[in-house]
């Protein structure tokens, strides 16, 4: 068994702290290496975990949509957001997690979810990139003063 850490395992566990998925959420994993960080979630007990290639058609069923976009444009993440975002529960959460950018990149990041109807929730940075969690906007309604 090979005891080294690949870089799909190590932003696993900050993806999970970003979505705060339980092992009871239906998850779908997005990327180059999707199959891979699905297998690491099911492994790790996430047993409603699927990927892109084997998660059927976007009919808003997942809890939480993980998106390894590392190593990959800015521009074709775009698109996949364009047809990610239908597989999302109105209240479930988007994390994308991308390679360590300048801050103009991530502004850009930013502002692509705020202008899919997203609002950022957290985000971190790591030495494999940087990941940024979201919700719908209706998932997060502004409450108003009594």
């Amino acid at each position: 068994m090979n005891l080294s850490r690949t870089a799909g395992d190590r932003i696993i566990e900050p993806m999970i702290a970003l979505a705060g998925c339980s092992k009871q959420h239906r998850i779908v994993v997005a990327g180059s290496r999707a199959i891979e960080l699905m297998l690491e979630l099911q492994h790790r007990g996430y047993a409603r975990t699927a990927a892109t290639a084997n998660c059927g058609h976007p009919a808003s069923q997942y809890d939480a949509v993980l998106v390894d976009w590392r190593r990959r444009t800015f521009k074709t993440l775009e698109v996949a957001l364009d047809w990610l975002v239908d597989f999302l529960s109105p209240a479930g959460v988007l994390v994308v997690w991308v390679d360590p950018q300048k801050a103009a990149a991530n502004e850009a990041l930013r502002l692509s979810l705020e202008n899919r109807g997203f609002v950022i929730e957290a985000g971190t940075v790591h030495e494999c990139g940087c990941a940024v969690s979201a919700r719908r906007r209706q998932a997060n309604p502004v409450r108003k003063a009594a």
